[in-house]
């Protein structure tokens, strides 16, 4: 090992490579540095926290089977202290997206925790006799299960704030759907006039498409759960301690206070990434459905004079450099948006779990990537929505009730009193000459004004029944 006053030297099976003297990162990073110059960003915060934490873990299994020697491995687990509480970030420089099935963010974490514990030690950065990035920090351990265990935690730290978003959507829908409950408006299939529903009804089925999302996802969150460590290089444990096997995995969770366990079949949990998928499905089908009734929010606010007009959302900034006044629908704008980007991460997340062959899939960095996005992308979407658009929403009672009158969809309610044929033929009639429904039916001689008043009240045509009899 030689050093000047700005280099050292350090090598790898490779050969050597000159290192700034003062990195805490080492040979290995700095050739993943050099090979994959790809999205321009580096590891995300939570990840390197799940790193760390993960590597003290480790440590406290070596050193309670009596493998890693005391003072090392009291170096190591500082390291990994200083490390979760934000120190020494700028010395995770590899790109997310890598080659090698993550080998270079494992040893980016190696060799800065060995550094950092090297320097408590007393010794100069690079001196790996004192505490070795593979033979001490990685002892007992191997890429494979490290980073899948790694980017399950950091699943499960990033979801934490979506569902806590997704809790305060649902409860802002549900309080509109009591707020609009007594508003009648025209219902609408394939955006034609359909039967009337109650503005609240539609605003608690919005309450409910969240609340199923947020068990989708917690379901999809317990498949987080199981993860491999000990399993090492495919799931066959070789080369990790017997009693560091059985109790690193009740180290992490004690140090997380998350239920992680090691599955039966740790070889189909190196194999198989799947779980990642289900995440990623969940996290899409909630986006699908947010983006769906952000449609209706953007339709039901649309005019505001030549459009529906039913709604109002919060108005947050000009909605156009040309045109005085213009106000968009940004936020169900932004959320469409993100709904777009999570469905495309899906899609790179499930083919490249299709993509492993044999004991390991090799392309587990791509998919953290892209789930990570999402998680991170929908959380903001999410606080954005509820904060700046739902909980701002009125309604134009008046606008709902002129629709409602003026459609023709209220005959469905006479249909189990003159037939289908021919209520069908009285609203093509009103469709034709403008004529309101309520008065052909009266000009018809179809129904008596007490009997038209009794079937044709809106109210009673938005609960299960026939109207004016049930």
């Amino acid at each position: 090992m030689t050093s000047n006053k700005d280099m050292r030297t350090e090598q790898d099976s490779i050969g050597s490579r000159q290192i700034p003297a003062q990195a805490y990162y080492g040979v290995q990073s700095l050739r993943a540095l050099e090979n994959f110059p790809i999205t321009g960003n580096r590891m995300v915060p939570t990840m390197i926290h799940s790193l760390a934490l993960l590597k003290k873990a480790c440590a406290l299994a070596n050193k309670q089977a009596g493998v890693l020697e005391e003072r090392v491995a009291d170096a190591v687990v500082s390291a990994c202290e200083d490390i979760c509480n934000g120190k020494y970030r700028d010395q995770f420089v590899v790109d997310p997206i890598q080659g090698g099935a993550g080998t270079s963010m494992n040893m980016n974490i190696n060799e800065v925790v060995a550094n950092v514990a090297i320097e408590k030690l007393g010794g100069r950065l690079g001196d790996y006799t004192l505490v070795h990035p593979n033979d001490h920090v990685n002892q007992g351990q191997s890429t494979n299960d490290i980073v899948p265990t790694a980017g399950k935690m950091t699943v499960v730290a990033l979801l934490q704030p979506l569902l806590k978003n997704l809790a305060q959507l649902e409860a802002a829908f549900a309080k509109k759907a009591v707020e609009f409950d007594a508003i009648i408006k025209m219902g609408r299939t394939q955006l034609q006039d359909a039967v009337p529903v109650r503005l609240g009804q539609e605003f608690n089925a919005y309450a409910s498409a969240v609340r199923r999302s947020i068990k989708r996802i917690e379901l999809a969150q317990k498949e987080m759960y199981a993860v491999n460590m000990g399993g090492t290089a495919i799931g066959t444990g070789i080369n990790a301690d017997l009693t560091y096997y059985h109790n690193v995995t009740k180290i992490l969770s004690e140090l997380t206070g998350t239920p992680y366990y090691q599955p039966e079949d740790m070889i189909d949990r190196t194999q198989h990434i799947d779980c990642f998928a289900a995440v990623s499905g969940a996290l899409k089908e909630c986006a699908l459905a947010l983006s769906k009734i952000c449609n209706d929010l953007r339709l039901m606010s649309s005019g505001p004079r030549t459009g529906f007009g039913e709604i109002n959302l919060p108005a947050r900034q000009n909605g156009s450099s040309i045109m005085p006044g213009k106000v968009n629908p940004v936020i169900p704008e932004v959320v469409n948006q993100v709904a777009f980007r999570v469905a495309g991460n899906d899609v790179t997340i499930s083919m490249a779990v299709e993509a492993g062959q044999f004991e390991l899939n090799a392309f587990e960095p791509v998919v953290f990537d892209a789930l990570f996005q999402s998680i991170t992308a929908l959380t903001g979407a999410v606080n954005t929505l509820t904060v700046n658009c739902v909980e701002g929403i009125t309604a134009n009672e008046q606008r709902c009730l002129d629709l409602l009158n003026a459609s023709v969809g209220t005959i469905t309610a006479v249909c189990p009193y003159i037939g289908y044929a021919q209520a069908a033929t009285l609203a093509k009639e009103a469709l034709k000459t403008g004529i309101p429904v309520r008065k052909l039916l009266l000009e018809r001689g179809v129904l008596t004004i007490e009997e038209m008043e009794n079937i044709l009240n809106a109210h009673n045509m938005t609960k299960p029944g026939i109207p004016g009899k049930n």
